[in-house]
């Protein structure tokens, strides 16, 4: 099954590049829409196939725990790909356009970020500097969404792996503070792996602190952004929480 949907999405790729060879774009903004939504869409199922197909021909047979572990294992190893190209993923997920001329036009081929071992789309006259990099965040996200499945069904758990569970009256929880300095306490604790060892996607952890403490976060991406921009005292909440708590320290001893 795995092998002809690999074979079908070649196929498709293949379709693609002879049409591509045959006609010109009319303009810019087509060629940004064929390499930022048509080419990659493609592209993003090959890699989440072939893929796939790879971390089950070396799953292990025997014993829950240890298929839960291997799962795991490669999930880390997929949110790798998302820390080495964080700014990219945020571009992608807070569906940004300033820079897709920068990023979906051929002419415009100076910018590359990795795009591991798929050099199977990275022909110089049929791509963009960054429509297999995209493909690559697509397929990702796909085979993490898959593979915290195939854990749930393991641990007989709901759809969800990791979300907290609702409830079942309304928290009585309620942020105090500034929206932004939550995001950055939620990125930070997304950067030290201090949730479910790391395998959380970034919007279901938002989405969960939305619930606890009966806020809307809004464009947490963009919020993000906005964070890493600040010229002095990036981590400026994490800095006043530390005083703080050393503060209290220091009188507790006295």
């Amino acid at each position: 099954m795995l092998e002809q949907s690999i074979i079908l999405c070649k196929s498709t790729l293949e379709k693609l590049r002879n049409r591509f060879k045959e006609n010109t774009f009319n303009n810019a903004q087509e060629e940004i829409e064929f390499y930022k939504q048509v080419k990659p869409k493609v592209v993003s199922y090959l890699i989440f196939y072939a893929k796939r197909l790879h971390i089950e021909s070396k799953r292990v047979v025997e014993g829950r725990k240890e298929q839960i572990k291997y799962f795991k294992k490669a999930i880390s190893e997929l949110q790798v790909y998302f820390n080495n190209n964080l700014d990219f993923y945020h571009y992608y997920k807070s569906k940004a356009t300033h820079l897709d001329e920068q990023y979906f036009l051929r002419e415009n081929k100076t910018i590359r970020i990795n795009v591991e071992e798929y050099y199977f789309f990275t022909e110089d006259k049929f791509s963009t500097s960054h429509d297999g990099s995209l493909a690559i965040v697509m397929a990702y996200i796909k085979l993490i969404e898959y593979l915290k499945n195939e854990i749930n069904k393991l641990n007989n758990t709901s759809k969800n792996m990791g979300s907290i569970t609702p409830f079942q009256k309304k928290s009585q929880l309620n942020w105090s503070g500034s929206k932004t300095d939550l995001i950055e306490l939620i990125y930070a604790l997304h950067a030290t792996r201090s949730i479910n060892n790391g395998i959380i996607d970034i919007k279901e952890l938002a989405t969960n602190f939305e619930q606890i403490f009966n806020i809307k976060l809004g464009n947490f991406y963009n919020t993000f952004i906005e964070i890493k921009a600040r010229k002095t005292n990036t981590t400026k909440f994490l800095d006043q929480l530390k005083e703080n708590l050393t503060e209290r320290i220091i009188k507790s001893d006295e």
